[in-house]
């Protein structure tokens, strides 16, 4: 009798239910939408996870697609290791693509993770307003899911030109495999999310160190408005940013980037990567990606500083060409700041002396950890972005102000350019020593049209003289390098084949 009562108490309360709910059976174990979003932490919880994709993006890929392949670096060749692999091929401008879609694994994973954070700040989106809390509060994780989704949105269509547009969380099969959408139509998206984030988020005096700010959705809005040649529109939000956001640039240019410890989120930076040298799965360790190879303890030690230096022997990567170290004019202080040069005893090139990124090797305690945050957006390209705009509307002289505070303190002479296209070529060349090794130089290839241009001729000179770009005697570039100089990279294979829209 006691057990027909509970039964029939139970089936009694699933049927006082919503009918149509009856069969709809939440896991009380699992996290899900229907039980995780109901207060405050909860969403500052998930848009914690959003960012948390951008750590691998710029540990790992980012500077693969958008930096070694251009001319500002290449890799250096180990004949040991035999085949060429897939970030070799991004450095070779020779990237195997058929029908729009390629296997390449950086290409793959960048695609992944921007995705993973557009997901992430979906659901967080989706589901924010259905809770009450305080207006301030949920106005800034707004802000933050929309200019994450934006962020995601720009690196996507900047590498892909069409992609899948995906605004609200994927319920299931029938709406994961959306069709491309038009390069106008994602550029509208990121103009909204990027917009909406600037009136949502708090300024850089307000915000916690780290989060997105008012000031980065406005900064991120102008590279979306030069890239779309919109100058007037990013000039209003340059000189606004510049008039009422706090940014200023460092005395010293080694001050503009953080220490594996210190000096981050500062008053230069407008948005950063953050890692956390350690244990507890922050860290990145770019440098040691970074650092040519094979290199004995030794070497290694006065360039990462760590009381266990240990030997590499990978292929090298990200390694800046003799071109962009000849782009740097004489006295310019960012030169010693941005390159060294490293001497590997075992190295198979005759000239076994190599230069390397210095400006991201910062002492740390471990091997292989680092805590360094990457630079995304800096008020040194706030500056060259409004030098830009206001150049391209025929303010020349007005655009000098801007670009000759960068190069005054890189300790060098006001420009001589007066003319706009002299002016448009200095602001292209300071672009290039400013920001090198920031993953800007791809892009700023492909919004000018130079790819072809530049990358050809760059490509012409390393099949030329291999030696001078890192080939030990004897060895040259395969045979297909530079013959692929397209826009936009090939969408993933892997992912083509869920879907019947690419």
């Amino acid at each position: 009798m006691k057990r027909t009562y509970i039964i029939a108490w139970l089936l009694g309360i699933a049927l006082s239910s919503c009918q149509k709910d009856f069969l709809t059976v939440i896991p009380q174990t699992n996290l899900s939408s229907e039980i995780f979003f109901t207060k405050e932490a909860d969403f500052q919880q998930a848009v914690n996870g959003a960012y948390v994709p951008l750590r691998q993006i710029y540990n790992e890929r980012a500077w693969v697609l958008e930096e070694m392949h251009s001319d500002n670096t290449y890799y250096a060749r180990n004949t040991l290791y035999g085949a060429v692999d897939a970030t070799e091929n991004v450095a070779d401008f020779a990237v195997p693509t058929a029908n729009g879609v390629t296997a390449n694994d950086n290409v793959l994973q960048q695609y992944r993770l921007d995705y993973q954070i557009v997901a992430r700040a979906n659901q967080v989106l989706a589901s924010i307003d259905k809770v009450d809390f305080a207006a301030e509060s949920k106005n800034n994780l707004k802000g933050q899911a929309l200019f994450l989704r934006a962020l995601a949105y720009f690196d996507l269509v900047r590498l892909f030109g069409k992609v899948p547009l995906h605004l609200v969380p994927v319920t299931g099969r029938q709406d994961a495999a959306l069709p491309l959408a038009t390069t106008e139509e994602i550029y509208a998206q990121i103009e909204k999310d990027a917009k909406d984030a600037s009136t949502l988020l708090l300024n850089k005096a307000k915000q916690e160190a780290g989060r997105a700010t008012s000031g980065a959705a406005k900064t991120l809005l102008a590279n979306l408005y030069i890239t779309q040649k919109k100058w007037a529109q990013a000039e209003t939000l340059m000189k606004d940013v510049v008039t009422n956001d706090g940014y200023i640039l460092m005395k010293d240019y080694n001050d503009a980037f953080s220490f594996t410890t210190t000096n981050k989120n500062n008053q230069e930076s407008v948005f950063e990567i953050q890692y956390m040298e350690g244990s507890a799965g922050y860290n990145g360790n770019q440098i040691y990606r970074f650092i040519p190879s094979p290199i004995t303890a030794a070497e290694i030690r006065p360039i990462t500083g760590t009381s266990n230096a240990q030997p590499t022997s990978q292929e090298s990567n990200n390694i800046p060409t003799p071109d962009l170290i000849a782009a740097y004019e004489p006295g310019d202080k960012r030169k010693g700041i941005s390159i060294d040069t490293v001497t590997l005893s075992q190295s198979l090139r005759e000239n076994k002396t190599y230069p390397y990124i210095k400006k991201y090797a910062r002492t740390h305690a471990l091997h292989n950890n680092t805590g360094q945050n990457w630079p995304v957006y800096r008020y040194a390209e706030v500056l060259l972005f409004l030098a830009e705009a206001l150049n391209e509307q025929g303010k020349t002289g007005e655009a000098a102000t801007y670009l000759n505070q960068v190069r005054e303190r890189a300790g060098l002479a006001a420009t001589k350019a007066t003319a706009q296209a002299d002016m448009r070529e200095a602001i292209f060349k300071e672009r290039r020593v400013e920001l090198a090794f920031e993953n800007k130089r791809w892009f700023d290839l492909t919004r000018t049209g130079r790819v072809k241009e530049i990358i050809g001729a760059y490509g012409a000179r390393v099949k030329a003289d291999p030696a001078a770009y890192y080939f030990p005697k004897g060895a040259v570039p395969p045979p297909n390098a530079f013959t692929i100089l397209d826009d936009y990279y090939g969408l993933p294979a892997v992912e083509a084949a869920l879907t019947p829209n690419f």
